[in-house]
């Protein structure tokens, strides 16, 4: 008898269905470099990353000085010198699209810069060395 009062109350728990589980919550990010950075228009911080890019690039790393020069035109995307200088890193890098990309911005907010002819003329090759087949 106390058999099948055991077996009925086991099978009466068991014909009930689970409990829903329970949610869970990611927790929030631990590393502050998987945050995305937030700009917002800061000059001077713009120019310590040109001072460093210019730093990397006179010591021919290219790629460090680009990076730089990049944070630089994010942090103020006004700054006309950052784009010349990012176009004059990534021509170093052999990425005529990034360098035409930058020159072209540097001439919307420079156009009347004394350098203007010359990068124009930069331009037109870095086109010419893009369509032509044997690069």
């Amino acid at each position: 008898m106390l058999i099948l009062a055991v077996l009925a109350v086991w099978m009466g728990f068991a014909q009930q269905p689970p409990p829903p589980p329970i949610p869970t919550v990611e927790p929030p990010e631990e590393d502050p470099s998987a945050i995305p950075k937030e700009y917002v228009l800061n000059p001077l911080q713009a120019e310590k990353e040109l001072k460093i890019g210019n730093f990397y690039f006179k010591r021919k790393s290219y790629k460090a000085a680009a990076a730089r020069f990049d944070e630089a035109t994010k942090w103020n995307p006004g700054y006309a010198e950052a784009f010349l200088r990012l176009g004059e890193a990534k021509e170093k890098l052999k990425d005529e699209k990034a360098a035409r990309a930058a020159y072209e911005k540097y001439l919307e907010l420079a156009p009347e810069a004394k350098n203007a002819a010359a990068i124009k003329k930069k331009i037109a090759a870095l086109i010419a060395g893009q369509t032509d087949p044997k690069s």
